[in-house]
């Protein structure tokens, strides 16, 4: 056999006839690049030669299949690429003549990468990504051959069906028709996998009708929302040079990795994402000697298929490692523009499934698969920066001396104080139920962590007036005289914090792990472009009366001083908490449910119009959907139950009892003087245990059909919740008892100890 291979240190690929003799040579390198297997139940070792003589350069990948700039410059001609970059810097619109240009050029660099399709890939209020694909093909000329063609008109729009997605009543189910409008500010990329290569371009969704049918059509909005309210801002602190400022996001992604034959052995993972049954191992994440431990071979190989595949597709994977969970992972990127960070998060979330596949193993994104297991979450890291590279979060050196700086920040303590309730809504899912309000989540309170350093320069705004110093960060000396002393930050972090100040960023710590991202955005962008509108309509007025001075120096103390309220620097976790922030007047919303009507509220129909993020219309539609949502991901989790309980545990539980009886009879027939007493009790109570299963389960079948039969809206959303959820937790308690009783070759799905502990 032959096997290539790079030549040490020298770049250059050498022949080698058989490996026997360079044995150890190869199987270094060729478990550098994750190619050398060992059988253990077979003791063989074996090389994967396709990968053995892979070694590549991340910077030479690196969007490799995106069709950025690097590329429009390349292969544009010079007026069509200046016309395009003005459209994505200036946001112009782009003529139809231009569109032409780059759709060719598009079409063949990505037919050169083996595209034979098309997509306009968009983001329904599905939570997932939907796609339509068309060939480049065109009709059979006379000699039947075809050409391959795609035009502006194709590029700009495309027509799937409004009528198959949530619309909340702004589309009747005859009425189909709904557009995608490219954003070119995303750049499209060729998606490469078992089904081939597909150009993909990024794109809103709307209705006939203009209405947002999508998550990206309102970020945009509000992106261009807060823009125009920060150069407002920057322009009364004589900033004449900057042009446009960006909301800048990081999304961390948290996700759990299974092995996928285990997976498939449990109905409610692949039904609902989560486990609904399952009892506790001996061992959970008590030792904490998960989180950031040594990766398993296995993940690693997976994590660096994962990375390949994101730096391809251009998206900035940085960090990875384990969590808190056993088998719990985060991966996270450097900072995008929020329409493109949204985008590649999506990207993010299925190339972990689709990656996951490939190596016998399975994805799992849901907010909590595990019961009495920490959940995951998705840090959402959101600044906002000028095109000239100046960060409006950058407290600088000395914070209290920076106007600008204290106007930014608590401009956005106003905006999470007044709005709270709809932050806390943008962070609701059904899935997320079951994290926030724990000690491993956020509290469902909003609250904003300042860390000592800000938190004092506000207690000297709120109770002198003016600031005239900042704590500075002292050294950090460690005792050993082998490693260096070294200066650390004047604050600390504070991870029980659902909205904290981490240098030049808030993290806002509640998004859940499955979720779209986009939500969290569009409110944060809007409400901040709210209070900075508010600030400026106020200061524009003093600088005609020059007095800017004082009046920005009034209005620091008084949004500091009315909005303190909102600042807590301690331990979200705890009692003492939810106590002191009830006495504040904080709203505590502990429920997607609770949450859903914060949408539609006369404050905020007012906040969304006025910067014509949403319409009312659109508004009421997202609280339809959600209560909809709401209640079918219960009823199927519900439904799951009944089947699985009726289907496979019961059925299990009886031929163990049935067993059990049959050997406790066989003991007392071969040995009248044999104690059987603990085969009696155990058979006794597995038979109390089975008996109450099937009455909690015929419980939950009554009060699913009687939710499933009620109208959709909040009543029935608030029937699931209450009485839907609370018939499921009567069913499993009894389920999860028998799990520890049963003898394991007889239950019907692997346990939790087999899910997370042996992948």
């Amino acid at each position: 056999m032959e096997i290539s291979r790079y030549t040490a240190g020298r770049g250059r690929k050498s022949s080698l006839p058989d490996y026997v003799g360079l044995h150890k040579d190869i199987k270094k390198f060729a478990a550098c690049a994750g190619a050398y297997t060992f059988d253990d139940k077979n003791g063989k070792e074996g090389f994967d030669m396709e990968r053995a003589g892979e070694y590549y350069s991340v910077s030479e990948i690196f969007g490799e299949n995106v069709f950025n700039d690097a590329v429009m410059q390349e292969r544009l001609p010079k007026k069509v690429y200046q016309k395009m970059k003005q459209t994505i810097s200036e946001g112009r619109e782009l003529d139809l003549a231009t569109a032409d240009v780059v759709a060719h050029e598009m079409k063949e660099w990505a037919i050169e990468k083996g595209a034979t399709h098309y997509t306009h890939w968009f983001q329904p209020m599905t939570g997932v990504t939907a796609e339509k694909h068309d060939s480049f093909i065109t009709a059979p000329m006379e000699n039947g051959k075809v050409l391959m063609s795609f035009s502006g008109k194709e590029l700009i729009k495309g027509e799937p069906d409004a009528s198959s997605f949530p619309s909340g009543g702004l589309r009747a189910t005859f009425e189909a028709r709904g557009y995608t409008a490219w954003d070119c500010t995303s750049p499209a990329f060729v998606r490469q996998d078992a089904a081939g290569a597909t150009l993909c371009i990024p794109t809103a969704f709307c209705s006939y009708t203009g209405e947002a049918l999508d998550q990206k059509t309102p970020l945009l909005r509000s992106m261009e929302a807060v823009n125009k309210q920060a150069i407002r801002l920057l322009r009364l602190f004589d900033n004449q040079t900057s042009k446009k400022v960006t909301a800048s996001v990081g999304p961390e992604q948290e996700y759990f990795i299974v092995d996928r034959e285990k997976y498939l052995k449990r109905k409610d993972l692949i039904f609902t994402g989560r486990t609904l049954f399952g009892a506790m191992p001996p061992k959970g994440q008590e030792m904490d000697d998960h989180y950031f431990g040594a990766i398993r071979e296995r993940i690693a190989a997976y994590m660096r298929d994962v990375n390949k595949e994101l730096w391809k597709l251009g998206v900035s994977a940085k960090t990875q490692h384990n969590e808190v969970a056993p088998a719990q992972h985060e991966l996270a990127p450097i900072y995008a523009t929020a329409n493109v960070a949204v985008d590649h998060n999506q990207l993010v979330m299925e190339t972990l499934k689709k990656i996951a596949g490939r190596h016998g193993l399975q994805c799992l994104l849901h907010e909590k698969p595990f019961a009495g297991v920490n959940g995951s979450g998705k840090h959402n890291n959101w600044s906002i920066t000028t095109d000239d590279g100046i960060n409006l979060l950058d407290p600088g050196v000395t914070p209290h001396q920076n106007v600008q700086f204290l106007l930014v920040l608590t401009c956005i303590l106003k905006a999470v104080d007044i709005h709270a309730d709809l932050l806390r809504e943008s962070a609701a899912d059904v899935g997320n139920d079951h994290r926030l309000g724990a000690n491993e989540a956020p509290p469902a309170i909003i609250s904003v962590y300042l860390g000592e350093q800000l938190q004092d320069v506000l207690t000297q705004l709120i109770s002198t007036g003016s600031a005239t110093h900042s704590l500075k960060g002292s050294k950090l000396e460690t005792g050993v005289t082998t490693l260096p002393d070294f200066m650390k930050d004047a604050t600390d972090r504070n991870r029980t914090s659902p909205f904290a100040f981490t240098g030049n960023k808030f993290e806002f710590r509640m998004v859940g792990s499955q979720d779209s991202i986009a939500q969290p955005n569009v409110v944060l962008n809007t409400i901040v472009a709210e209070a900075f509108s508010e600030a400026c309509d106020v200061l524009e007025k003093a600088k005609e009366e020059d007095n800017f001075e004082m009046a920005v120096h009034n209005l620091i103390k008084e949004y500091a001083t009315e909005h303190q309220r909102v600042v807590f620097n301690g331990n979200g976790y705890s009692d003492e908490w939810v106590e002191e922030a009830e006495k504040r007047g904080l709203p505590n919303i502990k429920s997607m449910v609770d949450a859903i009507p914060a949408l539609n509220t006369e404050k905020s129909v007012k906040l969304f119009e006025k910067f014509g993020v949403f319409t009312k219309a659109e508004l009421d539609s997202r609280v339809e959907i959600e209560y909809e949502t709401y209640a079918k991901e219960i009823n199927i989790e519900a439904r799951a139950m009944i089947d699985i309980a009726g289907k496979q545990i019961i059925p299990a539980v009886i031929k163990y009892t049935t067993a059990l009886a049959t050997s406790l009879s066989a003991v007392a027939a071969a040995c009248g003087d044999a104690d059987i007493s603990v085969q009696k009790e155990l058979l006794v109570e597995v038979s109390d245990l089975l008996s109450d299963t099937k009455k909690a389960l015929a419980a939950l079948q009554d009060v699913t059909e009687q939710g499933a039969s009620m109208e959709e809206g909040r009543a029935q959303a608030v029937f699931y919740r209450d009485t839907v959820k609370s018939a499921m937790d009567a069913l499993r308690a009894p389920v999860d008892k028998l799990e520890m009783l049963v003898d394991k070759d007889m239950w019907p799905m692997p346990s939790y100890g087999d899910l997370i502990f042996e992948v």
